[in-house]
């Protein structure tokens, strides 16, 4: 027992502990459980990941052997340029390609007798994005995330120099070289921000484990299905089935629909910490802890209650949310984890992974760098024919006409309706109406654009050669509902487009002033430009980047009447 403290061999004088006491004093100290460690997060039922080689990447991987107190171990090396283009590969990757999973639960909503005529219109729209995305010039959706790696790198595994640099250079190339947006906000101080150019920084979280491997989760996170991301800081009395269920109900329908249904929710019991919960939140949403336990144990370890994620993916259904627009599809799936708790604390989590559900796992071994097998041909999920169950009655809408037109046509439907628009858009977000208000106080005049035509909330991604625009799908409204009220009196935002709920501010001005609210699919961005999105020219406030205000062309732009000039709220019905 050479170098450990004096009191751990045995030889004192109770030879239980480190002190020099002894006797019953000591006795009483000695805990009724014996140290045996466990982690908390367990791989108990392995899962079957479809991982490729990647043979350009494992050239730069060796084993080599040392002697290390006169034993041979072997050492794998990985040279730092590894790193760096494993993660632009990995960030390449899930930007246009998903989940064999993720496609197969989109294309069985299509085939679901229970599933809504918009549930069918959603889930159709979805897989028709996927195989666009899958064309390698436009990402699936325009918001491509803030990019987040984690890495747990065993002790026998080697790299030179900075991981977290390597990678995150990897990111950068990702960012900079393909037809990705820059969504990274830097604070030049406490209230002045400047776009970083590059989408950088990155999260990255490395690790250390025992295990002869690099591991490696890479995933891109939007600020839609970030956003839904929830920590409620309960107690043991939220801990018996009715109040739970209860609670769940409740919670579940704040999520809205502001970030792309159908989701894959995952909910967190308990933590050690706030960050423990919300950490397991996200990784679970990712289907990262698929492989834990489904039971508890003494030792305090993690484990998926497969009942209650039945229960949950059934308070889903039954809300009537559905695919964005009405129906069962809410989620296509739910993940329950239990994790050990502070007697006195109860952190609950809630989140999810959006429609476009960017993460994929990769590693690195003794045998070479794999990444896993993301399905690169999405046609595949699509049905052989036209879908009797997806009606093609739509209202077509002509942009080409004054506003008070352009209303008096909305004005004959109700909500619910499908619509197809053609004609010029402006789209302005966050930055743009921000500044478009300070000059309004100022001046009292809001632009001509912004009463002539509707608004529609989105930011592009870089535009691929050849193409009128890159990846432009609807951001969520509700950031902008502050506007509606302070414009629609002056003629401004009498319609405006975008994705997910709003507030009662936004139906009760449209009510007044005669305004209406349409929601586009969230999550088909690639499929919009392609199709729908003919011109784009900047309009004001280049200087913004993609916030800047820009006037499009659209042809058959697909939307729904979610909020009318008669006090109708689609999403009134739920507590959002």
């Amino acid at each position: 027992m050479s170098g450990a403290p004096a009191g751990y061999a045995a030889g004192t004088e109770c030879g239980k502990c480190g002190c020099d006491k002894g006797g019953k004093e000591v006795e009483d100290l000695v805990p009724d459980v014996k140290f045996e460690y466990q982690p908390m997060f367990q791989h108990a039922t392995p899962v079957d990941v479809p991982y490729k080689k990647v043979d350009s990447l494992s050239a730069g991987v060796a084993v080599e052997e040392v002697k290390v107190k006169g034993a041979t171990k072997k050492l794998i090396t990985v040279e730092p340029w590894v790193l760096r283009e494993l993660s632009k590969h990995c960030i390449t990757e899930i930007s246009h390609f998903l989940r064999p999973g993720h496609l197969a639960q989109l294309s069985k909503i299509l085939s679901d007798p229970e599933a809504s005529e918009n549930d069918r219109f959603t889930a159709l729209n979805l897989l028709q994005n996927a195989v666009k995305a899958s064309g390698g010039q436009l990402p699936g959706c325009q918001d491509t995330g803030t990019a987040i790696v984690m890495g747990k790198r065993g002790m026998s595994v080697m790299t030179e120099g900075d991981d977290e640099a390597q990678l995150s250079h990897g990111v950068y190339d990702a960012y900079t070289q393909r037809n990705l947006r820059y969504s990274q906000m830097a604070p030049v101080n406490m209230f002045a921000e400047k776009n970083t150019k590059c989408n950088l920084p990155a999260q990255i979280d490395l690790l250390a484990t025992s295990e002869s491997k690099y591991e490696f989760l890479f995933m891109a996170k939007g600020g839609g299905s970030a956003n839904k991301t929830y920590l409620y800081q309960q107690t043991k009395a939220l801990l018996n089935p009715k109040k739970l269920e209860a609670f769940i109900k409740e919670k579940l329908q704040t999520l809205g629909t502001s970030a792309c249904p159908p989701y894959h929710v995952a909910l967190v019991i308990g933590g050690t910490s706030a960050e423990t919960c919300l950490k397991t939140v996200k990784l679970a949403s990712a289907r990262y802890y698929d492989d834990l336990p489904t039971s508890g144990s003494d030792s305090g370890r993690a484990f998926r209650d497969l009942e209650w994620e039945e229960k949950v993916l059934k308070i889903c259904q039954d809300l009537g949310v559905g695919a964005q627009f009405g129906g069962k599809y809410f989620a296509h799936d739910a993940r329950v984890v239990r994790l050990p708790r502070h007697g006195a604390s109860c952190p609950v989590g809630l989140g999810v992974s959006c429609s476009a559900d960017r993460q994929i796992l990769a590693k690195i071994t003794a045998d070479g760098v794999f990444v896993e097998q993301l399905e690169h041909d999405p046609a595949k999920y699509l049905p052989s024919g036209p879908l009797d169950s997806v009606s093609e009655q739509v209202v077509s809408i002509n942009l080409k006409q004054p506003m008070k037109d352009i209303l008096a046509t909305l004005t004959k439907y109700p909500i619910k309706t499908r619509v197809s628009l053609t004609g010029p858009l402006i789209v302005a977000r966050d930055i743009a109406h921000a500044k478009i208000s300070e000059r309004f106080e100022q001046t009292g005049v809001l632009p001509d654009y912004v009463k002539d035509h509707p608004i529609y909330y989105a930011g592009p991604a870089k535009t691929p050669a050849g193409y009128a625009s890159g990846s432009f799908g609807p951001t969520t409204a509700g950031r902008m509902d502050t506007y509606v009220p302070m414009w629609q009196p002056h003629g401004g935002s009498l319609v405006t487009l975008a994705k997910g709920n709003r507030s009662k501010q936004v139906t009760d001005a449209c009510k007044e002033y005669g305004g209406f609210y349409l929601g586009s699919v969230g999550g088909a961005a690639a499929v919009l430009a392609e199709d729908c999105i003919k011109k784009v020219e900047v309009l004001e406030f280049p200087e913004l980047g993609m916030e800047a205000v820009w006037k499009i062309d659209v042809e058959n732009f697909p939307a729904f009447i979610l909020v009318d000039d008669k006090g109708n709220d689609f999403f009134a019905s739920w507590n959002m």
